[in-house]
């Protein structure tokens, strides 16, 4: 059984901690890593690497998600986290200094799987990716991840916008890439 520890709204630990499936149960804000992996392709634009959530998984099952996402384990931190998470999931051998620290998103969401609720509210460190990525060379975690594709940033922002049900992306992380972008005149 996994536990989780509870967060507050600025990520920091209450000192409790719940078995995941409670947290989700209960609606408790917890803490989440989401890495993006980002690239330009050869026209110039640029594009995201979307995973497509495994059909075993307990929430958004097929779903095209964050290119690399996990909960943050009771006892651990966001930035070990998002590489934990990165190599588990698609075999990326990342170091701290290879991710982007884009800031920090609050979401909630509320379905139901499984003929049960499942109320997602997590603490996010958002974390961008920009080094090249072979997908062919990706080792999915296939527990977790069914594949994997690249998708213009522009039409991650139209299905979002849409509800597109087969996309669970929060457009505002998609505002901190695009903001990032636009910021970093050489990244651009």
């Amino acid at each position: 059984m996994e536990y989780l520890d509870i967060r507050t709204a600025d990520g920091k630990k209450t000192g409790q901690i719940k078995a995941r499936e409670k947290v989700h149960e209960d609606g408790d804000l917890h803490g989440t890593s989401h890495v993006w992996i980002a690239r330009k392709n050869e026209q110039g634009q640029r594009e995201l690497l979307l995973q497509k959530r495994s059909m075993d998984k307990d929430a958004y099952p097929g779903c095209y998600d964050i290119s690399s996402a996990g909960h943050l384990p009771a006892g651990q931190e966001y930035l070990p986290s998002a590489l934990r998470e990165l190599f588990e999931e698609l075999g990326i051998r990342a170091r701290e200094e290879d991710l982007i620290f884009l800031g920090i998103h609050e979401g909630y969401s509320e379905e139901i799987f499984y003929g049960k609720p499942f109320r997602n509210h997590e603490i996010s460190h958002v974390y961008l990716y920009d080094r090249p990525v072979d997908i062919t060379k990706l080792h999915l975690q296939e527990s977790e991840v069914e594949s994997v594709k690249w998708m213009p940033l522009s039409r991650c922002y139209e299905e979002s916008a849409r509800k597109n049900p087969k996309y669970c992306l929060f457009p505002d992380e998609l505002d901190m890439i695009r903001e990032y972008y636009q910021n970093s005149p050489d990244k651009g």
